[in-house]
């Protein structure tokens, strides 16, 4: 009888080890939800999703609220929002790096990604904007990319009102003759993308990669000035222009996460994405119409051998 029940036990952890369930009876830590922020671009709901799908292995129950991402960091900081799996440092202003200072959010680490951020165009309009990729090119030949609500000016076309004013506040300190436009979201920036360059009509628009829009069409970035450190946006000048600082993209958490619900903590720790993965999901999701969570589910049943680990360590 003891040798039965010593392998009945022994088969048990087994079946619940292969089915990825919660292996302690102390996990989930609590039955409240995580309540995992949703912004409105691709990658970040592909990287929540995933985290989110992880989390749900481990058996925590899982709440996806909207927001911002500006006034997502009130919510972290209240605690009425959990967690964040990409908060992209150079678009957020002060509120970001004062919280972290003062502890109301914690910084879980890097994600992974290799960001790049700033102004794209299609090729054609070196053509009509000799000089380009120079930003100073741009002086000479704003009208090539003017409309007929802008004119003389160029039509710039910025991130989205909610995302910051980063492309308004580099057109003013550089005294640049265009007038930022607010993409209205990422789809309305990406279809007006496809349908300026299916017509080669001009433009040119403040973007980030990864995504999808590379690996299926030709762009060429704005180039600047190299410089050492950080490259402050508002204040620089025509010489010596720099655009865009460059971002670091966190996991960040509510201040009181780990202590409620710590395997979870150390999870999202070592949960890390990397371009190839956000730009292959946004092409599936965005170009070619499939489903998020289905996308999702490919890419946790395909990666097992990665994000197992993951949940092994903070078990």
């Amino acid at each position: 009888m003891l040798k039965t029940s010593s392998a009945a036990a022994v088969c048990s952890l087994a079946l619940l080890i292969s089915n990825g369930a919660a292996w302690s009876d102390t996990i989930p830590e609590s039955s409240d939800a995580i309540k995992i922020v949703i912004n409105d671009w691709t990658g970040q709901h592909f990287s929540t999703k995933v985290a989110g799908s992880l989390l749900e292995k481990m058996g925590y129950n899982i709440e996806y609220v909207s927001a911002g991402a500006l006034t997502q960091h009130a919510g972290l900081m209240q605690g009425n929002l959990h967690l964040q799996t990409e908060v992209w440092t150079n678009n957020i202003g002060d509120i970001y790096p004062n919280a972290l200072a003062a502890g109301d959010i914690v910084l879980l680490g890097d994600l992974g990604l290799e960001p790049k951020e700033g102004w794209i165009y299609p090729p054609y309009m070196e053509e009509k904007c000799p000089g380009l990729p120079d930003y100073n090119s741009l002086y000479d030949c704003a009208m090539a990319f003017a409309s007929s609500d802008t004119f003389p000016n160029g039509r710039l076309i910025t991130y989205p009102a909610d995302w910051g004013t980063r492309s308004r506040d580099v057109v003013a300190a550089l005294e640049m003759p265009f007038e930022p436009i607010p993409g209205g979201s990422e789809g309305a920036m990406v279809a007006e993308l496809k349908s300026a360059v299916a017509t080669q009509d001009p433009v040119i628009m403040m973007f980030w990669q990864p995504h999808w829009i590379f690996a299926d069409y030709d762009f060429n970035w704005v180039s600047w000035n190299p410089t050492e450190g950080e490259c402050v946006e508002e204040t620089q000048s025509r010489e010596t222009a720099c655009g865009f600082q460059q971002a670091e993209v966190h996991k960040v958490a509510w201040s009181g996460f780990e202590a409620k619900w710590p395997a979870a903590h150390k999870l999202m720790q070592a949960l890390t994405l990397t371009n190839e993965d956000e730009n292959l999901a946004i092409l599936e999701i965005d170009f070619k119409g499939r489903d998020l969570d289905d996308v999702v589910a490919e890419w946790v049943e395909n990666n097992e051998g990665t994000w197992q680990a993951w949940i092994d360590a903070a078990m």
